[in-house]
Order: structure tokens, then sequence, then C-alpha cells
């Protein structure tokens, strides 16, 4: 197990290294200047350039970029907030991002294996049909309506909740948002979580494990909720982290100051800031590769035999 984990933390370094390199490469070849050209003289513009070190060859940039990251910084921006240390706001955009994420995430996630479960259970009566047409829905309809519809009825027609996201009551304004990126994740849930149990109930073990005298929760526990896990932890990996590093829709509906704003800032400000932009990458891109890690270790951790066969190999 130790040698598994050690091949998938070193696979996924050398990943997350490529993709910083060829995001920086990107950006820097990118045409244009990242700073406010209306508000910047060309001779401010050369100076800016030289004083961080742009006119430099993109392989030493480069060098001198990653050299920085590793020191634990990501420099400062070139047009948004006037040029600030980025990490401090970006940490800050995280952190609410992050809280929003975590209850969209608790709720999307246990409301969706519920709806699957039921569903599976009762596979072919009114109540599959109904968790069904629950499922279709949340994946036909546009997020950013149904958070439109959650501001009318909840904020509008009935005060109950804030319109706007307001930090001061972080728990009490978080529901709507937290509600509104769950969504996509209930539907995407449910409706995996009850193809796989169905699946998996089909199956000649299970069957077997029937004719033995096994029924009931022992049957979901130890047959079927551990063999339909894998393909379901596989689809709730990425939602994580999409639901942790925000959404742009839904951050600017209700003004959230996170990841997703501070992103759509950095690129349609005056400027656009490169650095917050790469900056922003590298994170998301980070999460991404760190969740595939953990995913690829649980694999392992639920089915001896991913081990095994990776072994093998």
């Amino acid at each position: 197990m130790r040698n598994y984990i050690a091949k998938r933390i070193l696979m996924s370094v050398l990943t997350l290294f490529v993709i910083v390199f060829v995001l920086f490469v990107l950006i820097r070849i990118m045409p244009g200047d990242p700073f406010p050209v209306e508000r910047m003289s060309a001779e401010m513009i050369a100076q800016k350039r030289l004083e961080l070190g742009l006119n430099k060859p993109i392989l030493e940039q480069f060098v001198d970029y990653m050299s920085m990251l590793l020191s634990g910084s990501f420099g400062n921006g070139t047009s948004l907030y006037n040029g600030a240390p980025i990490k401090p706001i970006m940490l800050k955009c995280l952190e609410n991002s992050f809280k929003i994420g975590v209850l969209s995430i608790l709720f999307g996630t246990t409301v969706g294996l519920t709806l699957g479960i039921v569903a599976a259970l009762n596979r072919g009566k009114f109540v599959d049909g109904l968790c069904t047409i629950v499922s279709i829905l949340g994946v036909c309809i546009p997020s950013y309506v149904f958070m439109i519809f959650l501001q009318y009825f909840f904020a509008y027609k009935i005060p109950f909740f804030p319109y706007f996201f307001d930090p001061a009551r972080f728990m009490f304004s978080s529901i709507m948002p937290a509600i509104s990126l769950s969504l996509l994740s209930i539907s995407t849930v449910a409706r995996f979580t009850r193809n796989e149990m169905i699946e998996v109930m089909n199956s000649d073990y299970v069957k077997l494990a029937q004719s033995k005298g096994l029924y009931g929760f022992e049957l979901m526990r130890r047959h079927v909720l551990r063999n339909a896990l894998i393909p379901i932890v596989t689809v709730i990996a990425p939602l994580v982290v999409d639901l942790l590093t925000g959404a742009m829709v839904m951050e600017k509906i209700y003004g959230v100051n996170g990841v997703g704003k501070l992103m759509v800032d950095a690129i349609a400000g005056d400027g656009i800031d490169y650095n917050y932009v790469l900056a922003l990458s590298i994170v998301f891109s980070s999460m991404y590769i760190g969740m595939m890690l953990v995913l690829d270790i649980l694999y392992g951790i639920i089915d001896p035999r991913i081990r095994i066969s990776a072994k093998e190999a």
C-alpha cells in the first residue's frame, strides 16, 4: 500500500509541475500587457515590465516564478487591488468559497445519495419516478435560473433570507448560495447512485447473498453500497473541487467575495491581471490533482484489487 501511495504522489507532483509550466508559458505568450494601459503611459509600462522581469527570457522567468512559489508566495498583482500581494487576498476569497462549498457538498451529497438509494430500493415505483424527475430537472435547469428563483421567492417575496451574501451573518446568508451550488451535485449523485445500486443488486454475488438469507440493511452495507461506491466516488470527486472553488455565476449573483468572482475581476478589469489568473489557475489545478490523488488512494482502500493490479503493472 505504501508503494502504491508513493507512486501516486510522485505522479501527482510531476503532473502539477507540467501544468504550472504550460500555464506559465501560455499566459506569458498571450498578446497584450497586464497593466491598465488607459491609465499608464508607455514609459510607465516599460518601467513596470522591467521591475517585474517581464523582459527576461521565458525560461528564466519560469525559474524565478518557481522559486517564488516554493517560498510560499504568488507575487503581486499587476492591475487588480493596486498591485497588492496576491496571497492574502486570494486566501480570504478562498476561505469564503471554501465555507460555502463545504455546506453545498454536505447538502448535495446527502440529498443526492438519499434520493439515489431510495430510488434504487423502489425501482419501477412512484417514488423512483419522482426521484428520477428531480434528477433530470437538476441537470436541465440552468443554475442561474434556480439562483434567481430562490432570490425572488425567499429574499424578495418572502423576505426570509438576505438578498445578497453578508459576511457578518455568514451561516444564515450562506444557505441560498450553498443550495444553489448543490443543485447539480444532487442530480448527478442521485442518478449515478441509483444506476450503480441497481446494477450491483442484479449481480450474481448479491443474489447469492440473498439465497443465504442476507437481506435488508446488512445486505446493503456489506455487498451493495461497498461495490457501488467506487463509481459514485469518481463522480463526487470533481464535483467537490468545483463546489470548493466556488462558481463564478453564483458569486456574482449573490455578491460573494470568493475565488470565482476574483477570477472574473482579474480577467474583466481595466487590464487582465495575468498574475492573479496564473495564481488562481495553479490553485484550482492543485485542488483537482489533490482530489484525484485522494481518489486513487480511496480506490485502493475500497477495492484491494486495484492495488494488486497496479502492483502487477
